[in-house]
This record gives C-alpha cells, sequence and structure tokens, in this order.
C-alpha cells in the first residue's frame, strides 16, 4: 500500500498505476485487518438491530465517534452478554471493512459489560420491569412442603455447592434427590437453568423419573459477573412460572439476584437451602461425601484438560465462516432494499403503460399513416434519377481510365459494373415492392382501426344520428323544440319531410353516446 499513499511529483502521478474499485477495496481491506485483527473497544450500544439471518448489528459510540460493529449468528447465540441499546460493554474483535458500503466496522467475537457499574444499571432497570408485571409480590409465593419426599436441585455438578446441600439433607433428613446438572457461571448459565426448571415441571406424576416436590436452584458465592447468569430475565421467568415451591440460594447472604425475588424462598446460603427443605435427622457420612466429591472433581479437571487441549488444536485450524461474512453482510443489505427495488420497478412499468396507453388515439394513428405516405411518395421519383446519376458516374470514370486499360479488362469490368448494377436493382426493387407492400398493410390496418373508431360502423349496426337545426340532438325535448329534423341511416340521410341524400364529406360525426 506504500506506492498508493507515496507522495509523487506531476509526472509520476501522470504515470501512477490504475486501479479498480475492487483493487483498492481490497487493499484497504487487507491493510486494516493486517494493523487490528485483534482489539478491545469500550464504549456505549447503540441502534442493536436483528434481522431474520440471525446476526446482530449495532453500534458502539461515545462522546465523539460512531463505531459500526457486527455480531454473526453462531457468536452471538454464545455470548454471555445479550447485547442492549444504552449498555456501557468492551467488544473484543477484529477490524474489517464492507467493500459494499465502503465503509470499515468491528466483528466482535466476544461482548463483556464495562464494570459493576454498567451490570448494576442494567439490573435496575430489570427489577423494575419484572416488578411492574407483578412478578415480586407476596401473594404469588407458595408454601414450602412440610417434608418432599423428592427433592430436585438444579446447580453445578461438579462444584462445592451439591455437595454442601447434599451433605446437609443427609444430616438432617434423607431424601431422594434429583440433581439437573447446569453452568452456574458463563453465557450458558442462564438458558441451562432456566431448561432445568422447566424441565422438572414438565415431569409427570407417577412416571419413571418422580417429580420434584420442591426446587433448589444454588451456587457459590462469586462476583457480580460471576452471578450474572442468575439474573438472567429468562431464568426469572421460568422461576415465576414454575408450578413447583422453588428456593433459590444463589451466593452468599450478600449477594442478590433476581431468582431471589421471584422465588418462593430466599436462602442466605446453599447451606440454608437444605436446612430450610427438610426437617434435621441424622449427620451425613463425611468420608463417603468427599470419596465422592474427589471424583468428581478428577473427572472434572481431567475433561478439562481434554477440552484445552481440544481447543488449543481448534486454534490451529482455518476458520471457513470467515470466508462467508462478507456474502453474508452483502445478502443483509439487498435483502432490505429488495422491497423498495420491486416498489419502484412495479410504479416505473405502470407510468410506462400509462404514457403507451395515452398515445393510442386515432388522430395520432391518421397523422402517423399520412406521415409515410407522404415520405414513400417522397422517395419513389427520387430513385430514377439516382440510379441515373450512378450509371453515368460509373461511365465518366470508365471514360477517365480508357486511355490507361486495355479493351478486355474494360469488357470485364464492365460486365461486372452490370452485374452489380442488374443485382442491385433487382435488390432495390424488392427491397421497394416490400416497402410498398408494408405501407399498404400499414395503410389498411390503419383505415380498419379507423372505421372501427368511427361512428359509421355503429349506424350498420341499426344506429341512427338525429339532427336538428345544424346540431346533433340526444334528447326528445330538444327535437320537439327543432323546425326541421335530419335522420342519418348507414346509407344515408333523411330529412323529415323532405328527401334523403348522402352524407357530406364535411358533416360533423356525433359524439359518442349521441346514437340512437
Amino acid at each position: 500500500m506504500s506506492d498508493l499513499i507515496e507522495d509523487a511529483g506531476p509526472a509520476d502521478r501522470a504515470n501512477a498505476p490504475e486501479f479498480t474499485v475492487s483493487e483498492i477495496s481490497g487493499a484497504v481491506k487487507r491493510v486494516v485487518e493486517g494493523e487490528f485483527p485483534h482489539v478491545r473497544v469500550r464504549g456505549e450500544l447503540g441502534r442493536v438491530t436483528r434481522p431474520r439471518s440471525g446476526h446482530v448489528y449495532l453500534d458502539l459510540k461515545d462522546e465523539r465517534a460512531v463505531l459500526s460493529a457486527v455480531i454473526w449468528k453462531g457468536t452471538a447465540a454464545r455470548l454471555a452478554t445479550q447485547p442492549e441499546e444504552g449498555l456501557e460493554v468492551v467488544a473484543t474483535g477484529r477490524l474489517t471493512t464492507f467493500p459494499g458500503q465502503s465503509r470499515y466496522q468491528l466483528v466482535i467475537e466476544d461482548l463483556r459489560p464495562a464494570g459493576q457499574g454498567a451490570l448494576m444499571a442494567l439490573l435496575e432497570n430489570r427489577k423494575k420491569m419484572l416488578a411492574a408485571e407483578g412478578l415480586f409480590d407476596a401473594a404469588r409465593k407458595r408454601p414450602l412442603p412440610w417434608l418432599p419426599e423428592v427433592i430436585g436441585v438444579v446447580t453445578s455438578p461438579s462444584g462445592a455447592v451439591i455437595r454442601d446441600i447434599l451433605h446437609r439433607l443427609r444430616d438432617r433428613f434423607p431424601r431422594h434427590v434429583l440433581i439437573w446438572p447446569v453452568a452456574v457461571q458463563g453465557a450458558n448459565c442462564a438458558p441451562e437453568v432456566a431448561n432445568a426448571i422447566r424441565g422438572f415441571n414438565a415431569l409427570a406424576r407417577g412416571g419413571p423419573i418422580p417429580r420434584p416436590d420442591l426446587l433448589i436452584v444454588a451456587r457459590g458465592g462469586g462476583s457480580v459477573e460471576d452471578l450474572w447468569g442468575f439474573n438472567e430475565e429468562i431464568v426469572a421467568r421460568a422461576a415465576a412460572d414454575s408450578a413447583i415451591p422453588l428456593i433459590s440460594a444463589v451466593g452468599h447472604e450478600t449477594d442478590t439476584t433476581l431468582i431471589d425475588f421471584v422465588a418462593d424462598r430466599r436462602a442466605p446460603t446453599p447451606t440454608a437451602a437444605a436446612e430450610l427443605a427438610v426437617p434435621v435427622r441424622l449427620e451425613l457420612l463425611a468420608a463417603t461425601e468427599a470419596l465422592g466429591g474427589r471424583l468428581a472433581h478428577c473427572v472434572t479437571a481431567a475433561m478439562a484438560r481434554r477440552g484445552e487441549r481440544l481447543r488449543d488444536l481448534a486454534r490451529g485450524l482455518p476458520r471457513p465462516e470467515t470466508l462467508l461474512d462478507w456474502p453474508r453482510q452483502r445478502l443483509d443489505s439487498l435483502g432490505d432494499r429488495l422491497p423498495a427495488g420491486l416498489r419502484a420497478s412495479v410504479q416505473a412499468r405502470r407510468v410506462a403503460l400509462s404514457e403507451a396507453g395515452g398515445s393510442l388515439r386515432p388522430g395520432l394513428l391518421t397523422r402517423a399513416l399520412a406521415g409515410e405516405r407522404r415520405r414513400l411518395d417522397a422517395c419513389g421519383p427520387r430513385l430514377a434519377p439516382a440510379l441515373s446519376r450512378r450509371v453515368e458516374a460509373g461511365r465518366e470514370a470508365l471514360a477517365r481510365r480508357a486511355d490507361r486499360l486495355s479493351l478486355r479488362p474494360i469488357e470485364a469490368e464492365i460486365a461486372r459494373g452490370r452485374q452489380r448494377l442488374s443485382e442491385q436493382g433487382a435488390r432495390l426493387d424488392a427491397a421497394f415492392a416490400r416497402g410498398v407492400e408494408a405501407q399498404r398493410r400499414r395503410l389498411e390496418t390503419a383505415d380498419r382501426l379507423r372505421e372501427t373508431l368511427g361512428y359509421t360502423a355503429t349506424l350498420r349496426r341499426g344506429y341512427a344520428v338525429v339532427r336538428g337545426d345544424g346540431a346533433v340532438l340526444t334528447r326528445k325535448s330538444q327535437a320537439e323544440q327543432a323546425r326541421a329534423l335530419e335522420i342519418e341511416f348507414a346509407d344515408g340521410r333523411l330529412a323529415v319531410g323532405g328527401r334523403t341524400r348522402k352524407p357530406a364529406r364535411g358533416d360533423e360525426p356525433p359524439e359518442q353516446g349521441e346514437l340512437f
């Protein structure tokens, strides 16, 4: 690209190479992507749009600038924080260009709130919205069963939370426990927790898997970002729609999430949730629980190591989805412009049809036919003199060359000239005959059209025109007041009390609707 921006003199500018629009756009794209392959941008989200393709188009802005950004469908589905207008975020991705609109944009691969301040502002907005819908009302909360037969626990299967709950349940009163394993933080936390609550409610009573009498949604302590999955709207609505009484035990006693406001009872810790669920009975066997925890931890660690190895290998593979980035965006752009283009095309064809229909009048056809007839009459008399002039010019040229040419080549040239003249004359005669025939057919067609549009054809179908005092009469009262009447038929005119006469050429034809 250095040769594109190098300062050159007038002579060098005149000899500089030329680039096509695609070449210069590709060069700019390579420079931008090469200089900014991985960037983190902080700003406020604005104009978040989600077309039917599943991609997300948005703007990152601050007080002085706006940066267009796009999140492809696959990336948007696994984001931990979904973009909302007005949210301050830190976006991670790469800069690229969109040649179809001559602009640069950020392809976002990860999106996170910009600190706890942005998260708390978003949380307050959600709390106000759900409270306005009545999801926090005390009248909606159900009492907990005194001694549930089956308890469903929604939490991570490998963390300390489930061990604490099970330990406390066995210590107080052993019960049948169903565990629905979920991710308790990250992008998959909110959908997995919501699906687990709905899944427990979907179990039928008396089925192969017993339906729980009580649900516990639990997680250990952590930062606001770690607990954010339990502040998502889908989790709060799933807890509110649950027909099974639900205890929320997310974080420590000082941690508060949206599910705590919607649940039937809030426990300050997961252990306290187990104490709320059942009364006291016996202590648990700590050694057995520890061995089970160690086994779960080893399995989780082994799976984590293998998962990390798999991700390391995946980074070395090419990314085929990047090949379709620009066609996807161009398809979205063309899809937005398609309805307006179709409407404009239909409107243009309607206007053209109206203009063409307005020009089909008998007067225009008659004038066009007369013009063609005059042009044909003017071309006919000029044909013979033109041929004579051409022959005479050939004779003069032949005479000028007679001294330099022998008789035999001259005779051969004359013979060829005569042959060409005969052929040209024959072609000209044929073309003239075809032109005359075409003009005759057009004249006949126009004459038939004139007769069809004229009122005389209507007279031949049995109608008549009544005139009185030199004007066409259309009403009975006008005929009664006229001094003399004249009725025009297809074969002539009849004066009432007089004689018939042929219609004169200068007689005015009746207007449409004046025939009887």
